[in-house]
């Protein structure tokens, strides 16, 4: 019965979940999608992790680079949040804060 709220709670949050996951270190797409499966309600498959992180390249919010893992290992695509990934994610928290503060208060009337 909630399950498209859920979906809904997912879709708008997620982006919010990357960002704040790599401003904490360096991730690549794999690591991040195993790290987000920690919390239910924002696990996610690789078909909408990396169209999320490609947005986010194309914005500038995030920047890429490959790492060599050894010889005879393949590569991994590495993410980093830029500057302007930072100022974005600081106006997320401001908004994240208004909300949770929102309906707070209307839990409580």
């Amino acid at each position: 019965m909630n399950e498209e709220w859920v979906s809904q709670i997912k879709r708008g949050t997620l982006e919010y979940a990357i960002l704040l996951s790599i401003k904490q270190g360096d991730r690549y797409g794999y690591d991040l999608i195993q790290s987000l499966e920690a919390y239910p309600l924002l696990k996610a498959k690789e078909s909408t992790v990396y169209p999320l992180l490609r947005r986010l390249l194309k914005n500038g919010y995030l920047e890429s680079y490959w790492q060599n893992m050894g010889e005879g290992m393949l590569s991994r695509k590495y993410y980093r949040i830029t500057d302007n990934g930072i100022a974005y994610l600081n106006e997320m928290d401001k908004n994240w804060q208004a909300l949770v503060t929102s309906i707070s208060k209307l839990r409580k009337d």
